[in-house]
């Protein structure tokens, strides 16, 4: 197989329906032409059968392109024991660890890396940078760092590093930030009429801070004080804000199309998305009618997001390269932990 493009050069990240794929699955991907790929608890059963798929999800594309995952840790993992190690929930392991967050977060997502890279998962959707508040709505807030920029923005920038270290791609997430959201936008979506001032000094804070970071998820967030119409992910002002304000020129893309937080069917939803600025499309739920209708509205990258794919598969070839040992990390996030 080839190590880098001119495949890959579909504007979409594409999920499959099982655990192993179909000869029609194959074919489709084959002519797709997809960026990369993402997992599912649906995709998962034992070692082997992982290995093997994404082994045949690389051949069916011809070459390595990224497999991505939630691997967060706590309530957002896709993979659970006995297969990887179980984790508490992001903020109350910040807390546990006190002083030792920083090293603790590192350790944790670096043995989090070397787990995924053992079964060909070469890209995590995380850091998460979002700033959780009182009113954060369940689904999301005890998946953050923290209650500050500052905590965020360490925290993440810690897990980043850790996921690196351990050979696998970070992606943080949600851009431009999505503690303020008050319902969860797997189901419809969540509005905040936070003042652009407040989003530029809070909320933007810990994206800047990573604004270095290769690729970022959108959040379907509707900020009022921007756009008062249409979510983050769907927005052009919203867009440009995560360009201009917090300086992100990395690979964007957009959180998942199958949620409610965007109107529409999943052509028109993918279609939105690539107008409003995003590089590539997440569709999740590898249901093939809809993946066929978001290839189509969404085509191929433009040449800008090409300069900033080609920059991450730079980084995913050198990371396919290293090695780290597991154990030595494993053992020094146990002292840490009991200390």
């Amino acid at each position: 197989m080839s190590a880098y493009p001119p495949h890959g050069k579909g504007a979409y990240i594409l999920g499959c329906d099982g655990p192993k794929l179909c000869n029609n699955e194959k074919a489709f991907y084959k002519e797709a032409d997809p960026f990369g790929f993402i997992l599912f608890a649906r995709n998962i059963d034992n070692k082997d059968q992982i290995c093997a798929l994404t082994d045949d999800l690389r051949s069916a594309v011809g070459w390595n392109a990224p497999i991505f995952i939630d691997q967060e840790g706590g309530r957002v993992q896709r993979l659970h024991a006995p297969l990887v190690r179980e984790w508490p929930a992001p903020l109350d392991h910040v807390r546990q660890a006190g002083d030792r967050a920083q090293a603790v977060i590192h350790a944790r997502y670096a043995v989090i890396a070397q787990e995924l890279k053992q079964l060909g998962i070469t890209a995590n959707c995380i850091p998460t940078a979002d700033i959780a508040r009182k009113q954060t709505h369940p689904v999301l807030k005890n998946r953050c760092f923290g209650q500050n920029a500052k905590i965020v923005s360490q925290m993440a920038e810690a897990a980043a590093k850790g996921l690196l270290e351990g050979g696998v791609l970070p992606v943080m997430k949600h851009m431009p930030g999505h503690g303020l959201a008050e319902i969860d936008s797997h189901l419809a979506a969540p509005h905040t009429d936070a003042s652009l001032e407040m989003l530029e000094n809070v909320d933007f804070k810990p994206f800047r801070a990573l604004n270095q970071l290769l690729m970022g998820m959108t959040a379907h967030v509707v900020y009022e004080a921007i756009d008062p119409e249409r979510p983050g992910t769907i927005s052009p002002a919203v867009h440009k804000l995560i360009r201009k304000s917090i300086g992100f020129d990395g690979l964007l893309i957009s959180d998942d199309l199958s949620m409610k937080a965007l109107g529409g069917n999943a052509e028109s939803r993918a279609n939105a998305v690539i107008t409003a600025g995003c590089d590539v499309v997440l569709h999740c739920n590898g249901q093939l009618d809809e993946m066929h209708a978001v290839v189509e509205a969404a085509g191929q990258m433009g040449s800008k997001a090409r300069e900033r794919a080609a920059r991450v598969i730079r980084m995913h070839c050198a990371l396919s390269q290293r090695e780290v040992d597991i154990s030595q990390l494993t053992a020094q996030l146990d002292t840490m932990s009991q200390n």
